[in-house]
């Protein structure tokens, strides 16, 4: 029987239904579950011992273009809005191919995972030189993490008034037909599932109404979720009343794309009408704050949305946006966002770890994750508060988001290390990065 015994942690946050946080707290694990949760637990298995540390669940990370880590700081995208923003790194994009979305997705989740995470979603929506969405849950699968893998697709090219350029669009028929064959292949709809499958159309100017309508139709009868990108910044609302006549929120409901089973990236511009039918619907949102500050799309209600009773959780968003891919820095920023637009009592760092944990869960629909205790799945996170981030730190776990340390000295995934001391131990990372810069050189010519 695997068992694994975490113990003697100066502070055990396990964001059950109490929000229980337990000085000197131990964490057993058995067989990939939760176990137990207290002190003074005993194990004849492994004991990793965590004296100094806060333990966390798992962050969940729930929007992001893994793909993207091979066009980070791309000088022609480096000031531009969301639109000019594309228009620059479309180009570039189309020339991978299937070792690029391979190599790129085992260094964002690398990424991930020493910042704290153990479920990432994932949107990769263009499919060029014989690329598939199996080339990224093959990289998850080598790193270790859980992936919530998003079947996308842009339909619409610029000489049918989209954006893309055509080079990089599918047909409709086409990209409904590998929705079915991916979610076939490798959705798993059990609990403790490694491997879940989504469809996703990228966004309202780059997909038809027709593809919009049918993509939730065919999620519904196959029973996986729905995300796509809404509501980002002013060009996105723009966009939406001269094509559709409508704000993207009237948009996404007359398509079917409201529910428990929808979750929409960003959501910067949502207007309360907009707010309130996502709160009925139990809609989710996927909060981006780096990305959004990056394009200058502007800081979403998330205070407004959490008032109202809206799923929110955290995106690290692709790193050609970011462009970073960490998932704690990722927290921070939104905490401090919300402060700046609504005061400093307005997000503390407990209710931001709260988002960033079981916020995830609620939006990818994962009751399994998001919290440690007993018959929940052994995701977590340990994080060494006596370095020098924290020197001096009065509240430990506040200083996760206030101070630090940005990187997780252990993560477990399953019960199973993905980091240890600091270094991923489930794959050559060097040999990765080295790769990685060498496609990064060849995409630049």
């Amino acid at each position: 029987m695997r068992e694994t015994l975490i113990r003697g942690a100066a502070v055990v946050v396990t964001m059950d239904g109490t929000r229980r946080e337990i000085a000197g707290g131990d964490v057993l694990i058995r067989e990939g579950a939760i176990a137990a949760v207290g002190q003074g637990l005993s194990s004849s298995g492994e004991v990793v011992e965590a004296r100094g540390c806060v333990v966390t669940p798992g962050l969940i990370n729930t929007h992001h273009h893994l793909y993207q880590t091979l066009t980070r700081a791309v000088p022609g995208g480096q000031d531009a809005l969301l639109f000019g923003w594309l228009k620059t790194l479309y180009p570039i994009w189309a020339k991978m191919g299937p070792e690029e979305i391979r190599v790129s997705a085992q260094i964002g989740l690398a990424e991930l995972a020493l910042t704290g995470c153990t479920l990432s979603s994932d949107h990769l929506y263009m499919y060029p030189n014989g690329a598939r969405l199996e080339d990224t849950i093959d990289a998850a699968r080598l790193v270790g993490l859980r992936l919530h893998a998003t079947r996308g697709a842009m339909s619409i090219g610029e000489s049918a008034g989209g954006l893309p350029p055509d080079s990089l669009v599918e047909r409709e028929g086409d990209i409904l037909d590998d929705c079915i064959r991916v979610i076939d292949a490798f959705h798993d709809p059990r609990p403790g599932a490694m491997i879940r499958v989504g469809v996703a159309p990228c966004s309202p100017f780059s997909v038809s109404r027709e593809l919009m309508r049918d993509a939730a139709l065919l999620a519904r009868d196959k029973g996986v979720m729905l995300h796509t990108h809404l509501a980002e910044n002013d060009e996105d609302i723009a966009y939406s009343l001269a094509q559709f006549g409508c704000r993207p929120g009237q948009y996404a409901e007359d398509l079917g794309w409201t529910g428990d089973d929808v979750w929409h990236a960003h959501c910067v511009k949502l207007d309360g009408s907009e707010i309130d039918l996502f709160a009925r619907t139990r809609t989710g949102v996927a909060h981006c704050p780096c990305s959004n500050c990056r394009l200058g799309s502007g800081i979403a209600p998330v205070r407004t949305m959490r008032d109202a009773g809206v799923k929110v959780a955290l995106g690290v968003d692709g790193s050609a946006s970011n462009d970073a891919g960490s998932l704690i820095a990722e927290a921070r920023m939104a905490m401090l966002l919300q402060r700046v637009q609504n005061g400093a009592d307005a997000m503390s760092a407990r209710e931001m770890l709260e988002i960033a944990t079981l916020g995830g869960a609620a939006v990818l629909g994962r009751p399994d994750l998001g919290s440690l205790e007993p018959g929940k799945r052994a995701d977590l996170a340990i994080w060494d508060v006596s370095g020098l981030e924290a020197a001096g730190a009065w509240d430990p776990v506040a200083a996760l988001l206030l101070s630090g340390p940005p990187k997780v000295k252990h993560l477990f995934v399953e019960g199973r290390p993905v980091v240890r001391d600091g270094q991923i131990v489930t794959f050559d990372l060097p040999r990765a990065i080295e790769v990685q810069n060498r496609l990064a050189r060849r995409l630049a010519g």
